[in-house]
């Protein structure tokens, strides 16, 4: 039976090696600019709700990450669910700094639970201008979290990653760029839909990871917005 300790193992492990990204269609940047550094922290941890589904012998079945919904008012990625983050500060001193520190302004989490394990690669997001570097971490001691301020997000929630590796809760949804149909991974759970950046990257973890079930690529699900 695969245990929490290992899924930890697992993820220092791939920051360690690293992974090379699928290309990731999104809308261009209408700022010509250099895009700007930005950094999220995806967060996993021990569940403390039992969870949806029994162990999966690929991941322990009290695993989960950290996921918010941002804010309908937002200028970029209005409405989805992601992972709290935001861009760097001259104040942070890498990546790692900047995204504990947001998650700390979003959620309230005490940094002093969070283990980073490292980073991986950075992807370029031409929609907002930035190119976002994803720092994964432990929660050695997991503490409260909220939404801080509603004008960045309006809900902090714990996802089991069974349930997200749960083929019933897979689908891809489509976008069309530049006259072309393109579909990208989604995961829909406890009533939320999982799209876009957030989506990509953990789906991209979870196949590098071997977490990944097989899934019906071909079952489209509806975004809950528009923004892209």
């Amino acid at each position: 039976m695969h245990r929490t300790a290992d899924a930890r193992a697992e993820l220092a492990a791939l920051c360690e090696r690293g992974l090379a990204w699928h290309p990731m269609m999104t809308p261009a940047a209408t700022d010509a600019s250099e895009p700007r550094p930005a950094a999220v922290l995806v967060l996993f941890g021990v569940l403390d709700a039992a969870p949806a589904r029994a162990d999966d012998p690929r991941v322990a079945g009290d695993l989960d990450v950290l996921l918010l919904r941002r804010a309908a008012t937002l200028g970029s990625h209005a409405g989805q669910v992601a992972f709290p983050g935001g861009r760097l500060e001259a104040s942070d001193a890498d990546a790692v700094e900047c995204a504990v520190r947001e998650a700390v302004e979003e959620t309230g989490l005490d940094a002093a639970g969070v283990e980073p394990l490292g980073t991986l690669p950075s992807i370029p997001m031409p929609v907002s201008n930035h190119v976002v570097t994803p720092v994964p971490a432990w929660w050695t001691r997991p503490s409260e979290v909220v939404a801080v301020d509603h004008a960045e997000s309006v809900d902090v929630f714990r996802v089991p990653v069974a349930d997200l590796l749960d083929p019933a809760n897979r689908g891809s949804t489509e976008h069309t760029v530049g006259g072309r149909t393109w579909r990208a991974p989604a995961f829909t759970v406890g009533g939320n839909v999982v799209w876009g950046f957030t989506a990509f990257v953990l789906a991209s973890m979870f196949d590098e990871l071997g977490w990944s079930e097989p899934w019906d690529a071909g079952r489209i699900v509806e975004r809950d917005d528009l923004d892209r």
